[in-house]
């Protein structure tokens, strides 16, 4: 058993855990401890010790689930070695994580298997892509720990736009269409009045303030943690970026995400959260940011991004109405869904549908690409395919 332990321990370290040896041999401290009377209790047994992070959850249950259930494992392993006909069935979406809990699991007999020598093909590789290319487009979901890796760093190489805003305020320009009173009277009074240039000024431009709501509840548990990294990059290049998160309530990260460490930022946003991947209560999280935050980082022509799937749980009457106020509120209001990376994905929700009638955009939030067209658009106007109003009337169709 202590064997076992130490392997699906390095297991979950190759997966991303954060599993080091004085975690490995207080898991079979506890295990002797505790004893093993059911399934449930092993699992929570090692689950209190080796889970460090709320978003390590999901990759700790699949990862328990392939290793210490053989019949389920032994049946995987026959199923890759084994030929078997084409299956025309539509396949079934793959789990969070098990990509990298796979790799994790049978890295070592990859290894151990001689290599194959394949004779040499030439490919003219004009029309193919590359692996960064096949990287961007994939989903978060889908993705092992080193292509998460990889996510991460081309994420923080993510280049915003130059977009800015006009405000009321003025600053000394030699070229301004502007005659400057003050600044002359300044200048006249140093030559005591015998000489009196003109001067001029110009409307001040300043980078908007952004504001990014996340919703961090279970259903969005898969992309949690790559938004959070998202939301870091945002902070580390804009100064006016306000960071909130919500499930069941609403937190304010902005202090957190300061850090300029994304591990160190992260872990503190882990500690400050306490509703991780819970509950979904959108309407009432609106409803604290519009009553508490609204007048603080709201204005001068503020951006907000909201990152959702529209999964309300409460009445959705209030929901439509603190969205209405949200929108009213700001200057541009973008909704970042990542269920919209389903070809198939229509408005049938209730959120879904309370909330079109009052966003701007209507994004996905999936993948690399998708990030980076978002970042791209920040300073243009809202392109046709993004227009929430099209969703709308697709519904009302079908309805009617």
């Amino acid at each position: 058993m202590a064997d076992n332990i130490v392997y699906f321990a390095r297991a979950l370290r190759k997966a991303g855990l954060r599993v080091g040896p004085a975690s490995v041999k207080d898991a079979i401290e506890a295990v002797l401890a505790a004893g093993i009377g059911n399934r449930d209790d092993f699992y929570w047994t090692l689950h209190a010790v080796l889970v460090m992070r709320r978003e390590d959850h999901e990759t700790f249950d699949e990862a328990f689930r392939l290793f210490w259930k053989s019949r389920e494992l032994i049946e995987k392993m026959l199923a890759m070695f084994s030929p078997v006909a084409p299956d025309k069935r539509e396949k079934a979406k793959p789990r969070a994580a098990e990509s990298r809990v796979a790799d994790a699991l049978f890295e070592g007999h990859r290894k151990d298997q001689p290599v194959q020598e394949m004779p040499e093909i030439e490919v003219d590789a004009r029309f193919t892509v590359s692996g960064d290319e096949v990287l961007r487009g994939k989903d978060f979901a889908q993705m092992n720990a080193a292509e998460m890796a990889g996510a991460k760093r081309a994420i923080s190489e993510l280049r915003l736009p130059f977009d800015l805003v006009r405000t009321r305020r003025f600053k000394p320009d030699s070229r301004g269409g502007r005659i400057d009173p003050r600044a002359m009277m300044r200048a006249a009074a140093r030559t005591g009045g015998q000489l009196v240039l003109p001067k001029f000024r110009s409307a001040r431009q300043v980078h908007p303030p952004l504001v990014v709501l996340a919703d961090i509840s279970g259903s969005m548990s898969q992309y949690s943690r790559i938004f959070l990294h998202f939301l870091h990059a945002l902070t580390e290049k804009r100064r006016r970026v306000h960071a909130f998160v919500f499930g069941t309530r609403l937190t304010n990260l902005t202090r957190q995400m300061r850090h300029r460490d994304p591990d160190v930022a992260l872990a503190d946003c882990s500690a400050a959260v306490k509703d991780w991947s819970g509950g979904t209560r959108i309407g009432d999280a609106l409803a604290e940011f519009n009553r508490l935050w609204s007048r603080r980082v709201l204005g001068q022509g503020a951006m907000v991004l909201l990152i959702t799937d529209g999964l309300e749980r409460d009445d959705v009457g209030g929901l439509s109405s603190e969205l209405e106020r949200l929108h009213k509120s700001c200057r541009r209001l973008i909704w970042l869904n990542p269920l919209l990376r389903f070809d198939g994905f229509e408005a049938k929700a209730r959120g879904v549908r309370a909330m079109l009638p009052h966003v701007d955009e209507f994004r996905a939030v999936h993948n690399l690409d998708a990030l980076a067209d978002l970042c791209a658009s920040l300073d243009r106007r809202s392109a046709t395919s993004v227009d929430p109003r099209r969703w709308v009337e697709a519904e009302s169709r079908r309805a009617a």
